[in-house]
């Protein structure tokens, strides 16, 4: 346990020299708009990928909704600022906690499915709750809500997805975590040893759900508005391809996927038709060639090179 300790603290200081160095670069000008946009952007989709990983890696659903509840924190915390006048930081709390609510309301019917069908119900949820917002005039509508203040800084975004990828962490090596990997591997042995396989789904569903709601009131709150046309099926596909890309039940996959999906997509910028053309290139190569993922469900540490003692990761 000491040893688990001492690596966290090193991960936590190795975090805040890349904090340091990150802020320096963009405070002197080195990192311009467009690359300090895409690294904020880069740390708002390691939160929507590692929270994803918690429900598809770590528990073995496949929900692939999880763009509608970006939507719901992002217009959620655009109400609390614009329409309301509070704080961006309780705009940011009320966004999380309406997100896992919801995620939690849907979570108790539909996960009682399994494989292909919980697939099918998320994506129609996510889509209903795209479509109920374009129609509710008071946020917008088809319009979107705009003369969003940008308050979402790097300093907000970075320190955040720090702390959720720690409660992530920690949440796996607990024991309701544990209970949720059980399920992973056999949901039905893990029934028979008395644990209770709903419960658990539809607790990391509703965490899942809270975080997605995290990024998206960043989200919103960085770009000035909060459209329907970013909360689509393709939204939640680019997470899944992220998750998977990296390795489904591996967080530091997961990290590796956002990053280099967002920095392809950096790239190619300036040739947008080829983005999707090159996603989905990539995700046949590896179907065919590395179905589990870059990292498969391990992760990445000192010790795959032979260079770091024993720890949990």
């Amino acid at each position: 346990m000491n040893q688990i300790r001492k690596f966290d603290l090193a991960l936590i200081a190795a975090c805040a020299a890349i904090f340091a160095g990150l802020q320096g670069a963009i405070f002197t000008g080195i990192i311009g708009p467009f690359w300090e946009l895409n690294i904020i952007l880069i740390c708002i989709n390691i939160i929507l990928a590692v929270s994803l990983n918690l429900i598809n890696g770590y528990t073995g659903q496949f929900s692939i909704g999880h763009a509608g509840f970006m939507a719901v924190g992002a217009y959620t915390s655009a109400v609390i600022t614009v329409k309301l006048g509070l704080p961006y930081e309780l705009g940011l709390v009320v966004a999380t906690i309406s997100a896992g609510v919801l995620g939690f309301l849907i979570g108790l019917p539909t996960l009682r499915l399994n494989g292909d069908y919980l697939a099918i119900a998320t994506l129609g949820l996510g889509e209903i709750i795209r479509i109920c917002i374009l129609n509710i005039d008071y946020v917008g509508g088809a319009s979107g809500l705009m003369g969003i203040p940008r308050l979402t800084t790097f300093a907000y975004v970075f320190w955040i997805m720090i702390a959720v990828i720690f409660f992530i962490k920690n949440f796996k090596n607990s024991a309701p975590g544990r209970c949720c990997l059980a399920i992973r591997e056999n949901e039905i042995a893990a029934d028979t040893m008395g644990i209770n396989t709903t419960k658990y789904k539809v607790l990391a569903f509703t965490l899942g759900a809270s975080f997605a709601g995290t990024a998206g009131a960043l989200f919103s709150h960085y770009f000035f508005l909060a459209h329907p046309a970013s909360f689509t099926f393709m939204r939640s596909f680019d997470i899944l391809t992220m998750v998977v890309l990296g390795g489904l039940g591996s967080m530091t996959g997961s990290i590796t996927g956002a990053i280099l999906l967002t920095f392809i997509s950096a790239f190619l910028s300036d040739f947008p038709e080829w983005r999707m053309i090159i996603y989905s290139v990539t995700m046949i190569i590896l179907m065919l060639y590395r179905p589990q993922g870059l990292f498969g469900n391990k992760e990445l540490s000192l010790k795959m090179f032979g260079l770091g003692g024993k720890h949990n990761g």
